[in-house]
């Protein structure tokens, strides 16, 4: 622990070297946009069918089900069990409504032979509900960050640490969803849920180093401001190495062991984990770094020019 509190890193004066990453992860994910054709979206947003069914013997595993559906060729669904039911989502041509019943039937029953299943009914989802959900999303993301803008704003009475936090969550949430569409992960509810969580560890990650750049800025104002903000980024890397690697070592754990369910809201919380780290110490800070010299550089042209009185 001793050896983390040693180290004296520049990270201010490599802080043009981070913002090009930053841009080549942001390009990163325009390249993946373009390379996938967009977002493969879920049923939330395209639509699908609801069906319900149920077997003669209740002792049903869902991975059996699911592998069963799996080799029938369908690979954008969801299982979901209640009392003796099974719910299968899927994603699929509304106009395949018979295909689609056969498709089922026939791939349950040669997994299942000695179980009988049955349909008991099937509901339709339309478009209209996933551009509702579209567009609440949206509302989701924008009241969340604006709410943290104001936050930040008054816990630390400036508004641009409150811009330059939420730019750095921006980041972080834009270049999550770029590996998710990356890697053509189906885009649900369940990103969107991961998504939030990530711009939520990263405000906090972002509000512990701010308060410690408040305070060291109270405690050392006859330092240089470069030499605050480095020092107290050093402060609190152990802190965020630790906390992050634990997130990241859970997160992981549920990627790997956690089933299809929760699999993609592991694989963002990965990737988010590692980019609020990222955003905290390489663009946050940074951003408020620049803002306060511009503006301190400003001041002292109008000092120099007559236009503002110097306060002694």
């Amino acid at each position: 622990m001793q050896f983390f509190k040693s180290i004296h890193i520049d990270f201010i004066g490599n802080r043009r070297k981070f913002f090009v990453v930053a841009g080549m992860l942001l390009s990163m994910t325009v390249i993946a946009f373009i390379y996938r054709g967009g977002p493969n979206y879920g049923i939330d947003f395209t639509g699908g069918v609801l069906m319900q069914i149920s077997f003669q013997s209740n002792d049903v595993e869902l991975q059996d089900v699911r592998s069963a559906i799996e080799y029938a060729g369908i690979t954008s669904f969801e299982l979901q069990s209640s009392e003796n039911m099974i719910m299968i989502r899927a994603k699929k041509n509304l106009e395949l409504q018979e295909e689609f019943e056969r498709i089922i039937r026939d791939s349950i029953q040669a997994k299942l032979p000695d179980n009988p299943m049955k349909i008991e009914k099937i509901e339709y989802v339309g478009p209209s509900v996933g551009k509702y959900l579209s567009k609440q999303a949206l509302y989701a993301f924008f009241f969340a960050f604006l709410g943290m803008i104001v936050y930040v704003a008054f816990r630390f009475k400036s508004s641009l640490w409150g811009v330059a936090a939420v730019l750095g969550i921006a980041h972080d949430v834009i270049v999550s969803f770029g590996f998710v569409v990356l890697v053509n992960k189906e885009v649900n509810i369940t990103v969107i849920a991961a998504l939030l969580t990530v711009a939520g560890y990263s405000i906090n990650d972002t509000i512990v180093l701010f308060d410690r750049m408040k305070e060291n800025l109270r405690l050392c104002a006859k330092e240089d401001f470069t030499t605050i903000i480095n020092k107290s980024i050093n402060e609190v890397l152990i802190r965020t190495i630790v906390t992050s690697l634990t997130v990241f070592i859970v997160a992981s754990s549920l990627f790997f062991f956690g089933g299809e369910v929760i699999h993609t809201f592991a694989y963002i919380m990965i990737v988010g984990t590692a980019l609020g780290v990222f955003s905290s110490i390489f663009i946050c800070t940074p951003l408020v770094y620049e803002w306060e010299i511009r503006r301190a550089n400003r001041l002292k042209i109008a000092i120099k020019q007559g236009v503002v009185r110097s306060k002694r």
